[in-house]
């Protein structure tokens, strides 16, 4: 029996390196996550090439190699920026890894391959234009119209972390430091740090995400006020999207879309800010759980940028 070719997939992360396959269907054959090296981008590349070794013995066959990072290659001088693995920044990785591999390699922001596996077999399958949310240690966003990845002259489509914090309230004004220089990206208030930071400015109590989100779903007034103030803050930050984009669904991804009182309130807020007497757009919690960014990276050869 042959072994079936297979799409292989990356996700790399700033602690975590995974890598997946799947077969020409879709399914996954194989999986495997590794730690990533801290702030070592030679030892990342190392990871990278192992990985993709390793998965291709296992398998019998050579594979397509599709990987997600954050930040985007610059359609400048062709190397990373934009990533919060800063070790990865201003290299050629691209390059890098095509050398090492002996063979082409497709990149992208990891958010892409999030709404791109969403929209392919996820949350929004079969919707005309996705939305693909990451609230997570950071935010970020990817755009699929019609199953391509819309990613624009400047490779910067979907960068909604890094738009200030929509119509601020005066207690929200300058807003937090951001890594990228400037101060109130939706990224500071949105991200599992933002919900702590603010939790923390409000009580002097210091709770992780998870544990204010679970706190305030059983009851204590204080975490569900955080929780509270979250989905306003996300309701605005959305409500531009659909001004500027008017997808079809919106699938929420990282640590933060499992806060499933978003899912009703968030609709119910933000047609106070969206332009429109009627809104049909859809919020949704992906349907891959943590590995949409790693299958999204294994479907980069199937799917063309748009």
């Amino acid at each position: 029996m042959t072994t079936p070719a297979a799409r292989l997939g990356i996700d790399l992360g700033g602690t975590k390196t995974e890598i997946v396959a799947l077969d020409p269907g879709g399914d996954e054959i194989l999986r495997h996550r590794v730690a990533t090296p801290s702030g070592d981008y030679d030892a990342t590349i190392a990871t990278v090439v192992g990985l993709v070794r390793a998965a291709e013995r296992q398998l019998g066959v050579d594979g397509s190699v599709g990987i997600g990072t954050p930040g985007s290659l610059s359609r400048a001088t062709g190397r990373l920026r934009g990533s919060n693995s800063l070790c990865l920044n201003d290299r050629p990785i691209k390059q890098d890894l095509e050398a090492a591999l002996g063979r082409p390699v497709r990149i992208a922001n990891d958010a892409n391959c999030f709404a791109l596996s969403e929209a392919i077999d996820g949350a929004g399958e079969g919707a005309p234009v996705v939305f693909g949310a990451i609230l997570g240690t950071g935010v970020g966003a990817g755009v699929v119209v019609r199953g391509g990845v819309l990613e624009g002259p400047n490779a910067i489509a979907g960068e909604w972390g890094h738009n200030p914090l929509p119509w601020p309230r005066d207690d929200e004004r300058p807003g937090p430091g951001c890594y990228c220089g400037r101060a109130s990206c939706i990224e500071t208030w949105l991200s599992g740090p933002g919900i702590e930071r603010d939790h923390a400015k409000a009580t002097g109590a210091s709770l992780s995400a998870s544990e204010i989100a679970a706190r305030g779903t059983a009851g204590d007034i204080a975490c569900a006020a955080t929780i509270t103030r979250y989905e306003e803050r996300l309701a605005r930050a959305l409500a531009h999207v659909i001004n500027l984009l008017d997808p079809d669904v919106i699938v929420l991804g990282g640590g933060m879309s499992n806060v499933e009182s978003l899912y009703a309130n968030v609709p119910r807020r933000w047609g106070a800010w969206i332009f429109s007497d009627r809104v049909d757009t859809r919020l949704v919690r992906n349907a891959h759980g943590d590995s949409s960014g790693v299958r999204g990276a294994a479907r980069l050869w199937d799917y063309s940028p748009g």
